[in-house]
């Protein structure tokens, strides 16, 4: 892991180089990533994915959003599921809802949260302000997140024209062993080009300030 200065402060850094693609495609190669969310980070994410060469569902309520991810490729029955169903599917459960939205399905999502799977999130609201939001995962899972510093529109662009947009990432709990691998993997494969180590805490409070 790099370390670089900025302004003072020495931050962790992982990069592509570091740790490539091919390795993200092998530390992930048996799990089944379940996007929850085609909204903002939902289309950039998942289509980085699966375009790297990962085994990505997708889990999208029905409305204008659905018919987007129908359009883009993502096959009902195939590779595209109702929220429930991507849920119990998914060893990776990618939370990219709106805070809300995360709010209302959590029931649903808890009650797929077996022992092993991985929560991953893009903004550490959820997590860090438990007592408020009622999103307190179990104990057996890994709860993680990669952050992009940027719109998933810009995720997409870039990765498209083979460049890498920045992201932090931070692992809440790490029940397997193997939370910091899945994290990082995922990093590269939704295509950060640079990632730094933050909390959840921590990049909830930057975003919103």
């Amino acid at each position: 892991m790099a370390k670089i200065n900025f302004g003072g402060v020495e931050e962790n850094v992982v990069t592509r180089e570091e740790f490539p693609v091919e390795k993200a495609r092998e530390v992930l190669k048996d799990e089944t990533i379940a996007v929850l969310g085609y909204g903002v980070q939902g289309p950039g994410q998942s289509l980085n994915l699966k375009d790297n060469g990962l085994n990505v569902i997708v889990g999208q309520r029905p409305g204008k959003t659905y018919d987007k991810a129908v359009a883009d490729g993502w096959v009902p029955g195939e590779t595209l599921f109702s929220i429930e169903e991507a849920c119990e599917r998914g060893s990776i459960i990618m939370c990219l809802l709106s805070d809300a939205a995360v709010m209302s399905v959590w029931p649903t999502i808890k009650k797929h949260l077996t022992a092993g799977k991985a929560l991953y999130f893009s903004h550490g609201f959820a997590i860090t302000w438990s007592d408020r939001t009622g999103c307190v995962p179990p104990a057996d899972v890994d709860v993680i997140m990669v952050a992009p510093k940027g719109s998933g529109t810009s995720l997409r662009s870039l990765f498209l024209e083979g460049r890498g947009i920045n992201s932090s990432y931070a692992i809440a709990q790490d029940y397997t062993g193997k939370a910091y691998d899945r994290t990082i993997a995922l990093g590269i494969g939704i295509g950060s080009g640079y990632l730094f180590e933050t909390t959840f805490r921590r990049e909830a409070v930057s975003d919103l300030t």
